[in-house]
């Protein structure tokens, strides 16, 4: 697709939350925090031309590395939310992509996403092969306090669960969504926590995809969440609470 006519280099997108997003609370799911911020990352792509459909032509795509997550507070059902991103930094294969969510005029969480180009043939990361210099950069304009980091996953973890990854965890790539990894992991914390909204942060490490069939070990160790294939680590979760 063309450059939008709409196009600007920092975008804002509205929301509404609807009572399929949220716990039995009425407040946000994590999950689909981590969703409509993906959904707005999208957006942006799409109207200045670096979408899924434009980098296709080149069997690429976008492909989550790693993703760093900073709470206020969550919204609840019926809050009208606003997303803001911009592009901190891009360059060959990587990007470093900022959100913001904010209710009214209050910035209410923060989110520093790691992005790398990935060739869906070859399953390998390689340079964009699309323009992008019509984005302007921002490397000094931050969304969390903390950037996203590396996960010490060198500790002893205990398995919790065994599954199988099944046809409704694929996305359009053809591997897990990547929220998918984290919702399989929250499910083994404490649920009276989760409610609580106890999570303050959490980090996310992508490591490997997993695919259709695929038979996967969930571990963790306190706040630190692993999933695994044929004994390798595939995603690790760091949970701050």
């Amino acid at each position: 697709m063309p450059i939008s006519k709409d196009f600007t280099s920092i975008l804002t997108n509205d929301w509404d939350i609807n009572f399929l997003q949220c716990y039995p609370n009425g407040y946000l799911r994590y999950t689909e925090l981590c969703n409509l911020f993906q959904l707005t990352a999208a957006t942006h792509s799409e109207v200045g031309g670096i979408s899924f459909s434009d980098m296709q032509e080149f069997h690429q795509a976008w492909v989550l590395s790693k993703m760093r997550v900073e709470i206020k507070q969550l919204p609840k059902w019926k809050d009208k939310v606003t997303v803001k991103t911009w592009i901190k930094s891009l360059e060959n294969s990587r990007s470093t992509r900022c959100l913001e969510l904010y209710l009214g005029d209050e910035k209410i969480v923060g989110c520093e996403t790691f992005w790398a180009v990935f060739n869906t043939k070859t399953r390998r990361p390689e340079a964009l092969a699309l323009p992008h210099e019509h984005f302007e950069k921002f490397p000094e304009v931050s969304a969390t306090e903390k950037s996203y980091a590396k996960i010490d996953l060198q500790q002893e973890f205990e398995i919790v669960a065994e599954r199988t990854v099944l046809l409704s965890d694929l996305d359009i790539v053809n591997h897990a969504n990547s929220v998918k990894y984290l919702e399989w992991c929250l499910d083994y914390v404490d649920s009276k926590s989760i409610m609580k909204q106890d999570i303050k942060a959490f980090e996310m490490n992508y490591l490997k995809e997993v695919s259709l069939n695929e038979t996967i070990e969930i571990a963790k160790n306190e706040t630190i969440f692993t999933v695994s294939k044929d004994g390798k680590v595939c995603f690790g979760l760091e949970l701050e609470m």
